[in-house]
Parts: C-alpha cells; structure tokens; sequence
C-alpha cells in the first residue's frame, strides 16, 4: 500500500472516531426531566386523586409519606393527614397551600 493510500485509510479512521464520539458525546446534551419534577394540575393538587409521583413532588414528601396519603383514601379535609396520624404535623405545614380534598364525587 502505498504511503497516498495509507493517508487516505487514516483520514478515514480519524473522521470516522472523530463522528461517533460526537454522536456519543450529543447524547449527553440532552435535558433529562428530573426524576421529582411532575406536572401538576393548575391549583392546588388533590389528595383524593394525585398520583404517587405527584405527591412525592411536594415540599418534605417522601415515598413513604405518599404511600400512606394513597392508602387512607378518600378524605373529606385536607387537615385529615394530621388528625388520622398519616403524616406529622410539620411535614403538614410544608404542603398544606398546596393541596385540597374535594370529595369523591358518587
């Protein structure tokens, strides 16, 4: 081979590494969606209905709490979560402008 040839062959290489580390590389340019960051309704958001992930984006609110805010549905006032004993009272006061309790609807 000669030495016209082997340029070519290395030019090659060089242009074909140079390409798949940019597209390696791209793909970290990419904005993921935080893993805590939901959508929520416009409003206050209803513990009758949220969902985990939606609970769980609210101030002080972990998986556990969320869980136990599903497992004592419904709730006919929002200040249920304290006096039921489902979350304590300062984890109450992070969320409490940013949920309601609308009744279930029959």
């Amino acid at each position: 081979m000669g030495a016209r040839a082997r340029f070519r062959v290395r030019t090659l290489c060089l242009l074909f590494l140079c390409a798949a580390f940019a597209v390696h590389e791209g793909r970290g340019q990419q904005t993921p969606r935080p893993p805590d960051a939901v959508q929520t309704p416009a409003g206050p958001l209803d513990i009758n209905t949220a969902t985990l992930e939606q609970l769980k984006a609210l101030p002080g609110m972990g998986e556990a709490y969320a869980r136990r805010i599903i497992a004592g549905r419904p709730y006919t006032a929002k200040n249920q979560l304290v006096t039921r004993g489902v979350i304590p009272q300062e984890a109450y006061a992070k969320i409490q402008e940013s949920i309601v309790a609308r009744h279930p609807k029959r």
